[in-house]
């Protein structure tokens, strides 16, 4: 039986499908990334039914604009405010996570939906390579920071990618100080660590009722690309349909931006806690491990080592000592 059949939801299901009839009066959800793409348009679906969401991104000004939709949206008590967080700079990241402390409100779900792409090679403020510093660390210390407010049977939901296939997380060379410098393989490692984060979160809160999953959105046209050049974005596109074309698939086709935050929405307000928690979805389902062999471009899968235990508390216990903060 197909996912689509067993959740009623799939590829093309969109936040406004995913989340019919559901009433978010009363709930209170961060997400970060607002300023564009899938985070605005997450905001904007949660808003529209109630829910008070707190946006957190870099450029408030650019936030306030890109938000404007959320704000038109909003109905049933729903509403949206900003608070400022850069990801690559853990001094905003701590400031950001204490001023949510100090108000003590709490939060029903967080979701960790910031991050760039392919980036050229780069450091954050505080000297790690851009990618893993930004995608991760600062969501580490941010959420890890906030994890006391999330309430009882809330949730944590990290946003990582089908990149997490291009590599494993590197402890022995993070910044890219011994190897030469690859965006997409420096993008993996970035996303594997989403994974990860997720995994070791869900099992170090589930007692208290609190769980955690990680996804990949689909591939989507948004500002996360603005890195990849059209030469190379053709290039891809041509290896993914002739790779479709050979097993008899019809061309690759963009999700829409409501159908790429779908699957946010769905983990983070339909799904059942029991079943995504400490595991990896896409597509507004529960993916399956693919542990050998090639993953086309298109196939969904997720690679054991992005879900193993073992190294899901290896890299915590690294991305700790990186950050100088015990949690």
């Amino acid at each position: 039986m197909s996912a689509e059949l067993t959740t009623g939801f799939g590829a093309t299901s969109t936040t406004d499908d995913v989340l019919d009839g559901v009433d978010l009066r009363g709930i209170r959800v961060l997400v970060t990334g607002v300023s564009a793409g899938l985070g605005v348009e997450t905001a904007r679906s949660l808003a529209a039914r109630g829910a008070t969401v707190v946006g957190a991104a870099r450029d408030l000004d650019k936030a306030r604009q890109a938000t404007a939709v959320v704000q038109a949206d909003a109905a049933n008590g729903g509403s949206l405010t900003l608070i400022e967080l850069d990801l690559a700079s853990l001094t905003s990241v701590r400031a950001a996570a204490d001023r949510l402390q100090a108000d003590g409100t709490l939060f029903d779900v967080v979701i960790a939906n910031a991050g760039v792409m392919a980036s050229p090679y780069g450091r954050t403020e505080d000297g790690f390579e851009t990618q893993f510093g930004t995608n991760h660390l600062g969501h580490f210390v941010f959420v890890n920071r906030i994890a006391s407010l999330i309430r009882r049977g809330g949730r944590f939901i990290s946003v990582s990618s089908s990149g997490h296939r291009y590599s494993d997380v590197d402890r022995n060379d993070p910044n890219f100080e011994q190897t030469t410098y690859e965006p997409w393989v420096a993008y993996g490692r970035s996303k594997t660590a989403n994974i990860l984060f997720a995994v070791e979160f869900d099992r170090r809160h589930r007692a208290r009722g609190v769980r955690a999953a990680a996804l990949h959105p689909g591939g989507i046209r948004t500002e996360l690309g603005r890195h990849v050049g059209q030469e190379s974005l053709d290039g891809m596109l041509v290896q993914i349909n002739a790779e479709l074309a050979a097993q008899g698939q019809p061309p690759f086709a963009w999700k829409t931006i409501p159908q790429g935050a779908a699957t946010s929405v769905w983990a983070g307000f339909v799904a059942d806690a029991d079943e995504i928690g400490g595991r990896y979805l896409e597509n507004c389902h529960v993916s399956t491990i693919v542990s050998d062999g090639y993953i086309g471009a298109t196939s969904e899968g997720v690679r054991p080592y992005a879900l193993d235990a073992e190294n899901a508390k290896a890299v915590w216990a690294f991305s700790e000592k990186l950050v100088g903060e015990m949690f």
